[in-house]
């Protein structure tokens, strides 16, 4: 098992707590990583690039001119793709770009991405945030104390002062357990965990 240390708010070290070797010290697997990163960005894609083709623009429904006799290409339509005006060959159509990966794979990328940040010395354990109110000025000196400007905060369920309270600071995320995925890990520097958000990620992913 993982020791992790668990600290306050005034970065004091108040208790340890065991995690499995798995979430935290899986080698590294870039390989999966990208895997899963490549998945997460295609499902995010909306696909509704659109152009007109043929059939598609208006107008045009009569033939030009006479098929013979004018010493003029044949035409049979004046929205033809060779046309000004006219369709687009093989244009993009609307599409889904999402794919499926099978669970195992997305668990073993997200436990792989965990592992790199607590090897870098990256991954933060609080006790809690007791924030009184919906502050902003206080998150952020409560963040520079912990050494932290560009982090991902994992919290276990609805908090509607932390979330409030980050939504403006620049570099700053805070995302639910049911959120959580390697992309937003990677793209912060640092990843911190409520103790109560790291339990449940642990159980979610034994599962």
């Amino acid at each position: 098992m993982a020791k992790v240390e668990v600290i306050d708010m005034q970065r004091q070290k108040v208790a340890e707590m065991e995690v499995d070797d798995r979430l935290l010290k899986t080698t590294e697997k870039s390989h999966l990583i990208y895997d899963v990163v490549r998945w997460q960005l295609a499902r995010r894609r909306r696909g509704t690039a659109a152009t007109k083709e043929r059939s598609d623009v208006s107008g045009g429904g009569k033939k030009p001119w006479k098929q013979k006799g004018t010493g003029r290409a044949r035409a049979g339509h004046s929205r033809s793709p060779l046309w000004r005006g006219g369709g687009t060959i093989f244009g993009p159509r609307p599409r889904d770009y999402s794919y499926p990966l099978p669970k195992k794979v997305r668990d073993a990328g997200l436990m792989a991405a965990l592992s790199a940040k607590y090897r870098e010395e990256k991954l933060v354990v609080l006790d809690r945030f007791g924030l009184e109110g919906i502050r902003t000025r206080r998150f952020r000196e409560v963040l520079q104390g912990l050494g932290v400007s560009n982090a991902l905060i994992v919290i276990d369920g609805p908090d509607e002062t932390l979330e409030k309270s980050a939504r403006n600071l620049p570099g700053v995320q805070v995302l639910r357990v049911a959120g959580l995925n390697v992309h937003d890990i990677l793209r912060h520097e640092h990843l911190v965990f409520l103790r109560s958000s790291l339990e449940k990620v642990e159980r979610n992913l034994q599962s």
